[in-house]
């Protein structure tokens, strides 16, 4: 049975990994509802057929079925079919299949080249891209992993503590009537920053000190068991004042530096996905603006590439630091990467190879940065292509 993956830093990495050699990339849309769901895969076996004739006409001297076999014995999968998201995206080579499952439509179309064709799955990157929610409060801690489109309660590793008593034991301080686990005073309503710094006198100074010290536990455990392994971006729900501690504390890498403010106990798993993203649009739109902005910059230090031939040399070399491509472009050709050239296609094939994804690929592999700037955002060169350059 084939697994349905995400589109996660790890198969970018495998993907990347693959050159030089014949690979097939499918693309189609999915549907959830009973009677679109039984067309998908007639759809699929005529992008299947596009696959063959692609194959032969590209590698004739190569035998084709190891390449296609994998991709037909998808078709003839009935549990596969029957729990599909938006879209599928099935990359193979002569040893490697992978079908990556995404809760966006996927443009209906198929590449065989020497590489993977990534552009289509890039283009959606922001809504892919794979998050850690951290929820806290102050006296509890509980993760969901997803992306902006759905999110799901994971467990947390046993060294990770769950509360404060797990992670303080005989140290927490006892409540009593002087000081209150929510760190107000009983007149206060919850979240009243002056009843929060001053009710409770003394034991309130210590109920805080045991919520900065659970903090630190749970930050530390996190990053060691959660953080570090799957390398995932973390957002923060918490109440502004947890946020503000945490973060005081915190020395995870991962913690972005936006999060949600609102106690997330009080919050459905559909209100927290829909908060997550809108805030992930949010630091989406900040990375583009910053990416415009810093090419600007770029410019005017002299260390910018316009032209699609600069930037396939500079690329070539290592030295674009980041790549701002036009999302919906395509500029047949292929990169000859011994001269350093671009080579253009003017014959009009619709499955010719694109110039831009070459150049994505190249910088992506050299360690550079690649932001996919859709329609809404005015391109700064007429050529689909921007880079700034590290020297």
């Amino acid at each position: 049975m084939t697994v349905h993956e995400p589109f996660t830093r790890q198969a970018l990495a495998e993907l990347l990994a693959f050159d030089a050699q014949p690979s097939l990339s499918l693309y189609m849309p999915t549907h959830r509802t009973p009677a679109e769901r039984n067309q998908d895969p007639i759809r699929y076996k005529n992008l299947v057929r596009q696959l063959q004739s692609l194959v032969q006409e590209r590698y004739p001297e190569q035998d084709a079925e190891p390449l296609i076999q994998p991709f037909l014995a998808l078709e003839k999968d009935p549990s596969f079919w029957r729990s599909n998201g938006d879209g599928i995206a099935a990359f193979g080579t002569r040893d490697y299949f992978k079908v990556i499952s995404v809760h966006q439509p996927l443009p209906e179309c198929v590449f065989v080249n020497s590489h993977p064709a990534l552009k289509p799955l890039l283009c959606l990157e922001p809504s892919l891209e794979r998050y850690q929610m951290l929820c806290l409060t102050r006296d509890e801690v509980w993760m969901y992993e997803g992306s902006s489109r759905q999110l799901e309660k994971i467990e947390l590793a046993p060294q990770v503590p769950r509360n404060q008593n797990d992670a303080l034991g005989s140290e927490l301080t006892p409540r009593n009537q002087q000081g209150h686990p929510g760190g107000y005073g009983r007149s206060g309503e919850r979240g009243d920053s002056m009843t929060h710094e001053f009710a409770g006198g003394g034991k309130q100074d210590e109920i805080n000190v045991d919520r900065e010290r659970f903090f630190r536990a749970v930050d530390k455990a996190i990053e060691e068991h959660h953080s570090q392994p799957s390398g995932l971006p973390m957002l923060l729900a918490a109440l502004p004042e947890n946020q503000a501690v945490f973060r005081a504390v915190s020395h995870n890498q991962q913690l972005l530096p936006q999060g949600i403010n609102s106690d997330p106990s009080l919050s459905s798993v559909e209100e927290l996905t829909a908060q997550c993203a809108r805030l992930i649009q949010d630091i989406h739109e900040d990375r583009l603006v910053d990416a415009l902005n810093r090419y600007g910059i770029a410019v005017g230090q002299g260390l910018a590439g316009a032209r699609l031939d600069d930037i396939a040399n500079a690329a070539l070399e290592g030295r674009v630091a980041l790549l701002l491509v036009e999302a919906n472009r395509q500029i047949p050709g292929t990169l000859d990467k011994n001269k350093g050239k671009l080579i253009l296609d003017k014959s009009g094939n619709e499955h010719a190879p694109d110039v831009l994804e070459e150049l994505i690929l190249v910088v992506l592999r050299q360690g550079g940065e690649v932001v996919m700037l859709p329609p809404e955002h005015v391109m700064p060169t007429g050529t689909g292509a921007a880079a700034i350059l590290r020297f």
